[in-house]
């Protein structure tokens, strides 16, 4: 009876404690200041917030300003509420074609100029397998061009496909090769499609030495050319590269911290996270609008990591936040990436990441959490939503790989538990590609209520990781469980 009555004490105390949260952030939480944050982020004045454009300098002083009027402190080592990066747009040769034995390559039909110099001339093949670091170890590619596969036998994703890139760029250059080309054989994505998309200027992460040399995808679904390479049917390549330009770029990731309450617990980190960046000016609509202001994607989160700022840094939780709005998601998620490879906080101090990023909703009854059900903070996020009414639900279409396709993989791959809390969708269907990517995504297009509930359910997620007694880990069995592990220690 005694257990009974103090289970049933410790229930209603847990309760009580949730709904004076949950009464607090209502209390605390200015819907009229949140969407004017929005509309602004969303105005045509800042161009679609496009990374590479003069127009994304207006979108990181707003955003830097108000965590800085919130009272959220610069992190020790950025650059005021900055961490600066290194950008270089790459654009694509005025002529472009390869001669491999008797086949020929050329610009935007088999073939991609991603990144590097102008180059021409004749040079030796060599194949390098998958162009992993034991593949390149001891190999002289003086004066030579490295073959090799795009991404690894494991890491085929989009995100991993350029990752694994610049590696392989850094050690072919490295080795003293001239230039890499990787050969796409992926069947599974149409090449077509990529080469719509990448026949462009492309942006990358500036690597000094290692950005010049040419980097190159030809289409060989057939893997046709390491068979030509082994037979010396096509001992050296012919290059004709020409035109390339490149052009550096300010990067920018907003940065900035509050200060956790607990002795214990300070040095631990929440970071909640959003990109801020979007997709500019694509093709004009039918009513001729031709900005893609982003209001889903992402310009909602940005405004939930400002307002989770402003609640935070008047009612520190246990823990300390970290917020950090990534610059160049819609690039290739390159400004999270960044800070994963320089962090301003040691990552294994940065103990969750909860993420904030969505392509729109279908159904404003829920909140769907991409990576439920792979930490053991399911429940602190999942009550958190159900607080506001709301349910929370795992994704509901892994075929879009979602999961490795927004910022939380970065930190994700190092060990640390990230899901993306992402607006309530069912089906990757006509509502939301009648909005992604598009220039109807506009503020009035939204059903703000719905949004003031994801707003504010995601600051509860926070406040409840942040303030939780045990630090959240993967659940076993998880891709990311030994990375946890090898970050944070066996625990």
């Amino acid at each position: 009876m005694k257990k009974s009555l103090l289970g049933l004490s410790l229930l209603l105390s847990f309760t009580f404690v949730a709904e004076a949260q949950k009464k607090k952030i209502e209390k605390k939480f200015n819907e009229r200041d949140a969407i004017t944050d929005l509309t602004y982020l969303t105005s045509d004045e800042l161009k679609g917030r496009d990374p590479a454009s003069p127009e994304m300098a207006l979108a990181y002083d707003y955003i830097a300003l108000q965590l800085k009027e919130a009272g959220a402190k610069p992190v020790p080592g950025a650059d005021g509420y900055f961490q600066n990066i290194p950008f270089r747009l790459s654009s694509p040769p005025s002529t472009g074609k390869i001669t491999l034995g008797d086949s020929t390559y050329n610009q935007g039909e088999n073939l991609l100029v991603l990144d590097g110099e102008s180059l021409s001339g004749s040079y030796e093949l060599v194949d390098v397998g998958f162009g992993t670091p034991e593949d390149f170890e001891g190999k002289d590619l003086t004066g030579k061009i490295a073959v090799s596969s795009v991404g690894a036998p494991d890491k085929m994703s989009p995100a991993d496909l350029f990752a694994l890139g610049n590696e392989k760029t850094a050690n072919a250059k490295k080795q003293g090769a001239v230039a890499l080309i990787e050969r796409f054989n992926i069947p599974s994505i149409p090449w077509q499609l990529i080469a719509n998309y990448l026949n462009r200027a492309q942006m990358g992460i500036d690597k000094g030495e290692s950005s010049k040399l040419p980097y190159i995808w030809v289409k060989d679904l057939s893997n046709d050319l390491p068979k030509a390479i082994a037979t010396r049917s096509a001992k050296s390549a012919v290059l004709e590269i020409e035109g390339k330009s490149n052009t550096p770029v300010d990067g920018k990731n907003v940065i900035a911290w509050i200060e956790g309450t607990d002795k214990n617990l300070k040095d631990e980190y929440v970071m909640l996270s959003a990109h801020y960046d979007h997709v500019g000016i694509g093709r004009p609509d039918a009513e001729g609008d031709s900005i893609y202001n982003g209001a889903r994607d992402n310009a909602v989160g940005t405004v939930a990591v400002m307002n989770a700022a402003k609640f935070f840094a008047k009612n520190p939780p246990k823990r300390s936040v970290l917020l950090a709005l990534w610059t160049a998601e819609e690039k290739g998620l390159l400004g999270s990436r960044y800070f994963a490879e320089n962090p301003l906080i040691p990552l294994n101090q940065i103990i969750y990441n909860l993420n904030i990023d969505g392509a729109g909703y279908n159904d404003t009854s829920i909140i769907t959490v991409i990576g439920l059900g792979r930490t053991t903070a399911d429940d602190l996020v999942s009550e958190a939503v159900a607080d506001f009414g709301l349910k929370a639900i795992a994704d509901p279409a892994p075929e879009q790989g979602l999961y490795d396709r927004s910022d939380n993989v970065n930190f994700a791959k190092e060990g640390i538990p990230a899901p993306t809390f992402s607006l309530g969708f069912t089906a990757f269907d006509d509502e939301i590609n009648k909005y992604y990517h598009k220039a109807g995504d506009e503020v009035d297009s939204l059903d703000l209520d719905y949004v003031t509930l994801y707003w504010k359910s995601y600051i509860l997620a926070a406040q409840n990781i942040a303030n939780a007694a045990n630090q959240p880990m993967w659940v076993a069995g998880d891709k990311y469980e030994e990375a946890g592990k090898k970050l944070y220690g066996d625990k």
